[in-house]
């Protein structure tokens, strides 16, 4: 059996997605940082797909002497994130996109939601606007020992 968000055209999934995000934009209206971090190869991201939503630090310079440098900033760093800021975050060095590129990510997840299933938008936007507000926070506050 077929789930039924399986079933859109490319077309009507690039629709559906460019509504969430236009929905989540009014319902959060601020600017995020994202991929103004000023460290180069350093974003932050929030990624929605038919399976799950994340809230990322994405680590991807093509040099892989720099991503594992970037990479053990952060880790020295993981208690005081997974204690004050996200419990939760997962670090993963070696994380495979979509595409078949490796970069470091450490994340937040939510799984069993989709960007097909607008009945799970809204828990979605909330878990997406809280923990990206926490994990601007840390960023901001540790930027400086991270480009160091």
């Amino acid at each position: 059996m077929h789930i039924l968000y399986d079933m859109f055209s490319k077309e009507e999934s690039k629709k559906i997605r460019q509504e969430f995000w236009t929905t989540f934009g009014s319902v959060y209206p601020r600017k995020w940082l994202l991929y103004n971090t000023k460290i180069k190869d350093v974003t932050l991201k929030f990624t929605f797909t038919t399976k799950l939503a994340q809230v990322s630090i994405d680590i991807e310079p093509s040099d892989e002497i720099i991503r594992a440098y970037y990479y053990d900033k952060f880790l020295s760093l993981k208690n005081i994130i997974s204690t004050e800021y996200l419990n939760d975050i997962i670090f993963n060095e070696f994380y495979e996109l979509e595409n078949g590129k490796v970069i470091s990510r450490l994340y937040v997840e939510l799984p069993n939601v989709s960007v097909h299933n607008n009945n799970t938008w809204e828990d979605t936007m909330q878990f997406l606007q809280e923990k990206m507000s926490k994990l601007e926070e840390f960023f901001l506050e540790y930027k400086d020992f991270i480009d160091s």
